[in-house]
């Protein structure tokens, strides 16, 4: 018997993804198989280890079922039913809906297989997807969301049952491999001291924010020849961001650092954290720079006061003046104290221990 977790992707735009899976794959008994499926891309380009990978290499209007390549999909499916029969498979983990509608049409007539979706982020559900969800008895499968915010939203437009599932990390593990501050500073081409340095981590896409971050930082450091933004991550807006720097009121005042795989070892290189997203399913960047003890201004979304509650720092999304005045306040600041107050209300230790429970009873089928 195994465990099957079937992926959209790999690569760096699925890294939080895959983390999340590695998270929950590692409560389960160590001599149950674990196999990955990747729908699309390498096993070579996944920033997470995934273990035995199958590389389907289907493309997306195979997996959608988009114009003629419809036709494809009952060989496709064919496929899929004698791969998990093969693979003597008693759960499969799924991410998404997108690999949901993919694979549930062969689950359904698989009655052995207990079967576990996970929630990323918002999704967009039609008539089909929820039809597709509640075909399943609810003791065949299991649904459950990285936060308890989106939980809600799903519960409600679904009308099934969800779980928060809210991910975690184990704080000891973490925390053993970060870097010294001098360590990480210099792992990253930083001053290794003078200047005030705010970090930012992610996809270089428009839902995270930093276009609007880069405007709040002007602002709040015309006055600050010293202070600096470091931006790691890579991504489609890269180019668009990099225009808006060499603007002469950010120009040697921000770098975008590029994709960094050891990005989870250098927080403690940051003064603050910022993270300026329109939306997240979880925001694992602000949990990582809270176990690193670096204090972290967020958007003002629900699933963040959802982990921080009053401790944390929020400013309204795209708002640049409220961004800008909001960083002015974490600058005098004592970060030290902001930062053990957030790990107080983020509660670690109390965190992980929730997450193997529930990742234990979702993949157990006893949630």
């Amino acid at each position: 018997m195994s465990i099957i977790n079937v992926m959209w992707a790999g690569g760096s735009p699925f890294a939080s993804v895959h983390k999340v899976h590695r998270q929950i794959l590692s409560q389960i008994d160590p001599a149950m198989p674990v196999r990955t499926w990747l729908l699309q891309g390498s096993e070579s380009a996944c920033l997470e280890g995934v273990g035995p990978a199958r590389e389907w290499n289907l493309t997306s209007a195979k997996l959608k079922g988009r114009h003629f390549w419809r036709l494809f999909r009952p060989w496709m499916h064919s496929r899929f039913r004698q791969a998990l029969l093969d693979s003597a498979a008693q759960v499969v983990l799924l991410d998404g809906l997108g690999v949901a509608r993919t694979l549930l049409p062969v689950l359904k007539d698989m009655p052995h297989i207990h079967v576990v979706v996970i929630f990323h982020g918002a999704t967009r559900l039609n008539a089909v997807g929820r039809d597709l969800l509640r075909g399943f008895a609810p003791s065949r499968l299991a649904l459950a969301a990285v936060s308890q915010t989106l939980a809600a939203s799903l519960q409600e437009a679904l009308g099934l049952p969800v779980t928060a599932l809210r991910s975690a990390f184990d704080p000891a593990g973490f925390q053993t491999c970060l870097l010294p501050r001098e360590e990480a500073r210099a792992r990253m081409h930083l001053p290794l001291a003078g200047p005030r340095i705010f970090g930012a981590v992610g996809r270089l896409v428009d839902k995270k924010g930093f276009a609007s971050l880069l405007d709040a930082f002007a602002l709040a450091a015309v006055a600050q020849p010293d202070w600096r933004l470091v931006i790691v991550g890579e991504g489609p807006a890269r180019e668009a961001l990099q225009a808006r720097i060499d603007q002469p009121d950010l120009v040697d005042k921000v770098l975008l650092a590029g994709h960094l795989e050891d990005v989870a070892k250098l927080y403690r290189a940051f003064d603050w954290v910022l993270v300026p997203s329109f939306e997240e399913g979880l925001g694992l960047i602000l949990q990582e720079a809270i176990l690193a003890g670096v204090p972290v201004l967020a958007s003002d979304l629900a699933v963040f006061r959802e982990q921080l509650a009053d401790a944390g720092w929020y400013a309204p999304a795209g708002d640049e003046t409220a961004w800008g005045e909001a960083i002015t306040r974490a600058s005098e600041a004592s970060a030290e104290a902001v930062a053990a107050a957030q790990y107080q209300a983020l509660a670690p230790d109390e965190a992980w221990a929730g997450f193997c429970r529930t990742a234990r009873e979702l993949i157990s089928g006893r949630q």
